[in-house]
């Protein structure tokens, strides 16, 4: 069995504080770790109450008196599953949470599971500051499936755990498959407004087909035959979900001009290759996306062992100097990282104007080998899983 990253810290984070918030995008497997990481019953003499917030009957309990009914289990864990369909409970969870005395408050009492982004819910929870710890739960990472399996069926199925543990090929694509059409028939629509489903895949689409490049609305809007603004809203609503990451451009003033437009990713890399109809490894490296798709599926496994403190950002000027990756680290110190599907790692002269312009503390370029060794000018070729390491342990 594969042991998420977050098994010991949700358990920590509920010692610490009275409610606990676990996001991540649908199927990424909350609920599951959720029913592993809690407390046993008899080891903290607590029972655990698991309300589904799309099911109706679990509904139908907090709907007549969601007060009384939350407050009889005071002394035990409640798990609110699918929160982003009734947000107006982080209220009501101050309320519960602010009848215990400070020095005498309990903790441990609320897990929150959402299917919605950090910054969408912190909308709602803002009333327990203090109170709650957000946690990502993100699709499978390099480290947690480990070396028991090959780094490219990682990247060809993705990260969502019945895509990557799929009996084939052809069953991961057909699950990836369907995830996407939930996403398009119900999940969005739910969110927002209406949205007609054949036109938010083919926004989708476009965005496969031009993964890692920079936003360009108007052209997007032109495609769809909608309005530049249309396109922002259904993006940020994307990016609400954790489909979509826009990656800033880091700005500086050094007299150069910069580019000022972000670029899109979509997040999990098995999504890009359903939406493209490429169903093996094989596919993939045939099709012209295949390096913007490994520098995207590279950028999400070092952003899952980043921590919330750690700021991305790409780097670019209008005369071509270029970062594939730069990391704010607290304290403002940065991180120059070049990404390279190929065997052996080149570099162009804009990665080294680029570092001219940051000066980075570290610069390094990630390539698929394992060896690590020196490049020249203090910069290091180095595996994924290396950097993954060296940034969780930094």
């Amino acid at each position: 069995m594969i042991e998420r990253h977050l098994y010991k810290t949700i358990s920590q984070r509920l010692a610490e504080f009275p409610a606990v918030a676990l996001l991540g995008p649908r199927q990424v497997g909350k609920t599951t770790l959720a029913r592993h990481i809690v407390p046993q019953g008899k080891e903290e003499k607590r029972s655990i109450h698991y309300l589904d917030l799309e099911n109706p009957r679990d509904r139908a309990r907090l709907a007549t008196d969601p007060f009384e009914y939350l407050k009889r289990q005071q002394h035990d864990l409640v798990i609110l599953d699918e929160i982003q369909h009734l947000p107006e409970v982080f209220q009501l969870l101050r309320v519960l949470i602010d009848a215990d005395l400070p020095e005498t408050r309990r903790n441990g009492r609320f897990l929150v599971l959402g299917s919605a982004s950090i910054d969408l819910l912190k909308q709602s929870s803002e009333s327990l500051a203090g109170r709650i710890s957000h946690l990502e739960l993100r699709p499978f990472d390099l480290l947690e499936v480990g070396a028991e399996y090959p780094q490219e069926q990682l990247w060809n199925r993705g990260g969502y755990p019945e895509s990557f543990l799929a009996r084939s090929d052809p069953k991961s694509v057909v699950w990836r498959s369907e995830l996407i059409r939930t996403y398009l028939e119900r999940d969005i629509p739910q969110l927002g407004p209406r949205i007609p489903a054949e036109t938010l895949r083919r926004l989708l689409t476009m965005l496969a087909h031009s993964q890692g490049g920079m936003l360009n609305a108007a052209q997007l809007a032109r495609s769809l035959a909608i309005d530049g603004k249309t396109v922002v809203r259904y993006l940020d609503l994307m990016v609400d979900l954790l489909l979509v990451r826009r990656l800033p451009p880091y700005h500086i003033n050094i007299g150069k001009r910069l580019v000022k437009s972000p670029k899109v990713y979509l997040r999990d890399s098995g999504l890009v290759h359903a939406l493209l109809g490429l169903r093996c490894v094989d596919d993939v490296l045939s099709h012209p996306v295949a390096g913007h798709s490994w520098e995207g599926w590279v950028i999400e496994n070092l952003l899952a062992r980043a921590g919330h403190f750690v700021v991305p950002y790409f780097y670019r000027t209008a005369a071509g100097a270029e970062i594939d990756l730069v990391l704010e680290m607290p304290g403002g110190s940065l991180w120059a990282i070049e990404i390279k599907r190929g065997p052996v790692a080149q570099l162009e002269k804009g990665f080294h104007h680029a570092r001219e312009d940051l000066r980075p503390e570290r610069s390094c370029v990630v390539y698929p080998g394992s060896e690590r060794y020196p490049v020249g000018d203090g910069i290091e070729a180095i595996g994924v899983v290396d950097l993954m390491r060296e940034i969780a342990g930094r």
